[in-house]
């Protein structure tokens, strides 16, 4: 389980490592744009509800994974997650499609 950190003070955003590695890359995407966005998710299964952040490039992000292994990118999974975060409603922690989707990283 890794986690991400964001803002000062810090908050601690905790995800599995692979949907953390693709979060990464979607995220990281929208910020060499320098475009800021909304990010949400839905609470762990322990509460109800979800929570929304507004993601600024000015505003630091560090990405911590828990294990050393780098997972297997899926790019139809980043390709929906960064279109998610260009729609209105911002980028979502969205279940992974299969890899074979025919989707691709734009």
């Amino acid at each position: 389980m890794g986690w991400l950190v964001y803002g000062n003070p810090e908050w601690r955003i905790d995800f599995d490592d692979r949907v953390l590695a693709h979060l990464q890359i979607a995220v990281m995407t929208k910020i060499r744009r320098n475009e800021a966005f909304q990010m949400s998710w839905h609470n762990d299964k322990a509460s109800t509800g979800r929570t929304a952040i507004w993601l600024h490039p000015a505003i630091p992000i560090m990405f911590q994974f828990s294990g050393s292994r780098e997972p297997t990118i899926n790019r139809a999974w980043v390709s929906l997650l960064v279109q998610s975060a260009s729609s209105s409603a911002g980028l979502r922690v969205l279940p992974e499609p299969p890899a074979d989707s025919g989707v691709t990283t734009p």
